[in-house]
Formats: structure tokens, sequence, C-alpha cells
């Protein structure tokens, strides 16, 4: 098999320090072997056979590789939950807001409602005193043809 530049370069860091072999972003660090090994990317985890995650180091030589992921997991966890909680209240304050805006414009109705019949019953009262007036207030001489 052929080996790439990052190969040759993660391999001829074997026998140095953790710290060495993970200056370079695609090396992998196994402490049992205390080898510099090529970070497989294709597979995403390293494989056991390569490293057991227990051993394996990559970024950081404190942290090895299971409790990196579990890390990483749980913080985008936190931070889904976060967003799903924040989109909650978000809606659950805007439906508020609307409840609000729909009891104000129904309080608006109700008011011009009232005024609306106030003024019907002045008018009506208005025509009942000018038909006692002029005399008009007895029933009407004229029927409608039917």
């Amino acid at each position: 098999a052929q080996s790439t530049p990052d190969q040759a370069v993660c391999e001829s860091r074997n026998g140095t320090s953790c710290e060495e072999c993970l200056f370079n972003v695609s090396c992998l660090w196994c402490t049992t072997t205390k080898s510099c090994l090529t970070y497989p990317a294709k597979t995403i985890l390293p494989p056991n056979s390569l490293c057991p995650l227990n051993d394996a180091r990559w970024g950081l030589c404190w942290m090895n590789f299971r409790i990196l992921i579990i890390t990483i997991s749980v913080f985008c966890g936190a931070i889904i939950i976060g967003l799903v909680i924040c989109m909650f209240c978000c809606c659950k304050c805007e439906n508020c807001g609307s409840k609000q805006f729909e009891a104000k414009m129904q309080r608006r109705a109700n008011k011009t409602k009232t005024k609306q019949e106030e003024r019907r019953a002045e008018m009506k009262q208005r025509h009942q005193e000018m038909r006692s007036k002029y005399g008009l207030s007895g029933p009407n001489p004229y029927s409608k043809f039917s």
C-alpha cells in the first residue's frame, strides 16, 4: 500500500511525545503502543484494531477519544435542548401577545358597538320627538301594496 504525505509525517513521529504527534491535526496518538498514526478520516472513528478509543488521543493529549466524543455529544445535546426551549418560549410568548392583542381589539369593537347603539337610540328619540311635534305620531295612513 502506498503511503500519503500525511501518513509519512505521522509515522515519522513514532517514538516521540504525544504533543509532538498531535501537532499535526491528521495524526492520532495511541498511548498503549506509544505510536503516532494517521487518523483514519474515512471511518470517522478510529477502529479498535488500530487503537482502542480509551487509548486514542486526538487534538488533546490529556483527553482520550471516548471522553472527547461524550463531551462533544453532551455539548451538542445541551445546545439542541437550549434551542428547543428558546423556540418553545418564543412561541408561547407570541401566543400570549396575540391573545392580549385580540382582547384589546375585542374591547375596541364592543366600545364602538355600544357607541353606535347609543347614537341609534338618540336618533330614534329625536325622530319620535319630531313626529310628535308635527302630529305624525299616529298610525301611518299609507300602506304598502301586497
